[in-house]
């Protein structure tokens, strides 16, 4: 298998376009990821958390994510869902996406059969690279 990684996405008010669905499709169609795990959750105003079903999120009355209806791997819990509702601010909603990043199962398994262990993998924050850029281009 290649790296798991996990993203919660928040949508303020609510308000859920559909817009990046079929770029995820598409990320899965082209053997790039393959989906884990993928729920919605619900953060109300009074904090009471609840998750949602695969819906219609753009109202145009087809099932956007049909083709990941029942995609559950089992590594999801509660307690998952009530961390990622942690980062949701009440009354808004979020997608809560596992995902195995399958471009680097290869380089993965070729360093695993070579004795290598992973010792260390993060994350830069999009924000900090982008202003390290700008900063960058504006010493120039």
């Amino acid at each position: 298998m290649g790296p798991i990684d996990y993203v919660v996405v928040e949508f303020p008010g609510n308000r859920m376009t559909g817009e990046g669905f079929p770029l995820l499709v598409d990320l899965v169609d082209r053997g790039i990821i393959r989906i884990l795990d993928l729920m919605f959750i619900r953060k109300d105003k009074d904090g009471t958390v609840a998750a949602l079903e695969i819906a219609d999120f753009d109202g145009d009355g087809q099932l956007d994510l049909a083709v990941f209806e029942g995609t559950h791997s089992g590594l999801l819990g509660q307690d998952d869902l009530e961390e990622a509702a942690a980062a949701v601010e009440p009354g808004n909603s979020a997608g809560l996406l596992v995902y195995e990043n399958v471009w680097a199962a290869p380089f993965a398994a070729a360093m695993r059969r070579s004795g290598g262990q992973l010792v260390a993998s993060g994350r830069l924050p999009l924000q900090a690279v982008l202003a390290s850029l700008e900063a960058a281009e504006a010493a120039s």
